[in-house]
C-alpha cells in the first residue's frame, strides 16, 4: 500500500496536483510544504501546511512520500532542486500518471512526473525523472524526454526525439522525427523545429497580428 503523500508547494500547481492526486489516485493526501520564507497560510485545502525545513521531522520519510508541485520557473531550476532536496532526506518521490493517458512504453517513466489527461507516449519512448506533461501531448515511439523538462499541452514530439534537460516546449509545438534538442533550451508557443537545436537555443515565433478593420466591420462574422 502507498505511503500518505506529501505535496511540496501552495501555489496554482499544487492545487491542480491536489485535484489529480485526490480524484484519479489512491494516495492519502497529507500535508502541503513550503520553504518557510514562503509560508503564507497555515492551512491549504484542508490540509495543514508544514515549513519544508522541519519537514522530515514533522513527516519523516519512512513514513510518508512526497511530490514536488512546482511549475517551470527558472527554466525548471527550482522543480529541480526541490527535487534534489527531497531525494537528500531520504523521500520516495511520487509520480502522477491520469488514468486518462495512453502509456505504451511499458511505463518507463521515472520519478516526481506529472503526466495529465490525453497524453499519449508511444512504444519505446522514455520519460526521465521530475518531468512534467500537461494535457495532450503526443510522445512518439524511441523518443527519450530528459530529466527536469517541461512540455505544455498539445505539443508533438515525433519519432526517435531526444529532448535534453531543463527544457521547456510551449503550447502547439511541432518536433520533426529524430531531432535533438539540447538542455536548457526553450521552444516558444507554435514553434516547428525540423533541425537539431544547441543546448540553451530558444526558437519563438510573432504571434498574429491585431487586424487594422475593428470587429464591427466584419460583415460575415
Amino acid at each position: 500500500m502507498s505511503k500518505p503523500l506529501l505535496i511540496f508547494g501552495i501555489g496554482d500547481i499544487a492545487e491542480v496536483a491536489h485535484f489529480y492526486f485526490q480524484n484519479d489516485s489512491d494516495r492519502e493526501l497529507a500535508a502541503f510544504t513550503v520553504d518557510a520564507d514562503f509560508l503564507s497560510k497555515s492551512e491549504l485545502l484542508q490540509l495543514p501546511v508544514v515549513p519544508f525545513e522541519h519537514i522530515a521531522e514533522s513527516h519523516p520519510p519512512e513514513d510518508f512520500d512526497i511530490f514536488i508541485a512546482v511549475s517551470y520557473t527558472k527554466l525548471n531550476t527550482i522543480r529541480m532542486e526541490k527535487y534534489l532536496a527531497a531525494k537528500k532526506l531520504g523521500y520516495e518521490v511520487a509520480s502522477y500518471v491520469s488514468s486518462s493517458a495512453t502509456i505504451l512504453n511499458g511505463h518507463q517513466i521515472g520519478e516526481n512526473c506529472f503526466i495529465l489527461e490525453d497524453n499519449t507516449i508511444q512504444p519505446f519512448s522514455k520519460i526521465g525523472n521530475n518531468v512534467t506533461l500537461w494535457s495532450g501531448n503526443h510522445i512518439g515511439h524511441h523518443s527519450t524526454i530528459h530529466d527536469h523538462t517541461f512540455i505544455s499541452s498539445h505539443v508533438v514530439i515525433s519519432g526517435g526525439v531526444t529532448v535534453g534537460e531543463q527544457c521547456f516546449l510551449g503550447v502547439n509545438c511541432t518536433v520533426r522525427d529524430h531531432v535533438t534538442i539540447g538542455d536548457r533550451s526553450v521552444l516558444g508557443a507554435g514553434s516547428l523545429l525540423l533541425t537539431d537545436a544547441e543546448p540553451e537555443s530558444v526558437y519563438m515565433i510573432k504571434g498574429t497580428e491585431k487586424s487594422r478593420v475593428p470587429s464591427t466591420r466584419l460583415r460575415k462574422i
